[in-house]
């Protein structure tokens, strides 16, 4: 009975060990920068001024705090404007926003989604934060150097929200 307690204690950490997942979280780069981007192809019987219409609304309604300061050139077919998400980190409440820039062009036949300048702000009980670029809390992450417990959720909430709006223009344009 004892080998049989002792066997069990030695596998149980085991066991739970191997189910987390401990692999990193993939952001996409480009030019040193964390970087989504989607193009599109629509359908025929869009026009590029429907497509752009609707890519307008949906920035303007995704994200209306931010709705008064968007940037459009309808004659380039280039929407500009800033979005805002949060990202639980843990269960004691912390968490982040996060502020990419959000860039859409489209023309005849396709439209792309670009996420770019990631800026993040943690919100800690009883700390003041600023904005930061994301970039160099990526970078040391990645190279082994995490600043806090919470790199790991903020990152995979990073890519889960990102991923998450370019689907979410994606169905607007095709409603």
């Amino acid at each position: 009975m004892k080998n049989i307690l002792i066997a069990f204690c030695l596998f149980v950490p085991f066991a739970a060990f191997t189910q987390l997942d401990t692999s990193k979280p993939a952001l996409p780069m480009k030019n040193g920068k964390v970087c989504y981007e989607k193009t599109y192809t629509v359908a025929t019987t869009l026009t590029k001024n429907a497509v752009y219409s609707k890519a307008l609304q949906w920035l303007k309604t995704a994200f209306p705090a931010y709705s008064s300061s968007v940037i459009t050139n309808k004659t380039a077919g280039t929407i500009a404007g800033t979005g805002i998400f949060k990202v639980a980190v843990n269960a004691n409440g912390n968490y982040y926003w996060l502020r990419p820039v959000i860039g859409i062009t489209v023309v005849d036949g396709s439209y792309t989604i670009q996420l770019v300048n990631f800026y993040e702000k943690p919100i800690e009980k009883g700390i003041t934060n600023d904005y930061s670029k994301i970039e160099y809390r990526w970078r040391d992450f990645n190279r082994g150097r995490p600043w806090s417990q919470e790199d790991y959720p903020l990152f995979r909430g990073l890519d889960a929200n990102a991923q998450s709006i370019m689907a979410s223009l994606e169905k607007a344009v095709n409603e």
